[in-house]
């Protein structure tokens, strides 16, 4: 099973960076799929996660109505659009696969892990 994150950088606060993850090795369509992140000195933390057929969308409440994640089931990909970003954004962000998972939110739901793509906001 590979995970593979794209799309980080850096950019100035209030910009925009599309994360995208590729995964292969899995029946990505039966997959709940989420990210999480972690900055320097903190624990990893949730940021988005979606159902497998995308019906059901979670955020954490520091990004909502900023980020929006999706997937596309035939590329075997999911997104994390990320609008109005800010320095407290900066973070390795990850992208995640569970078989099974109830509250979407939980690090131990998930089954597989990306290698991370690091995301740095600028003030």
């Amino acid at each position: 099973v590979q995970l593979i994150e794209t799309g980080g950088g850096l950019v100035q606060a209030g910009r925009s960076l599309r994360l995208s993850c590729s995964a292969s090795g899995i029946t990505f369509r039966t997959y709940y799929m989420g990210w999480f992140r972690q900055a320097p000195g903190k624990e990893r933390e949730f940021v988005a996660a979606m159902t497998w057929a995308g019906s059901i969308t979670t955020y954490a409440d520091s990004v909502k109505g900023r980020f929006t994640i999706s997937r596309d089931n035939a590329k075997n990909t999911l997104y994390l659009q990320m609008n109005s970003l800010e320095p407290e954004d900066t973070a390795v962000y990850y992208c995640s696969a569970g078989e099974r998972a109830t509250y979407l939110v939980r690090s131990d739901e998930y089954d597989y892990w990306g290698q991370g793509t690091q995301v740095t906001v600028s003030s």
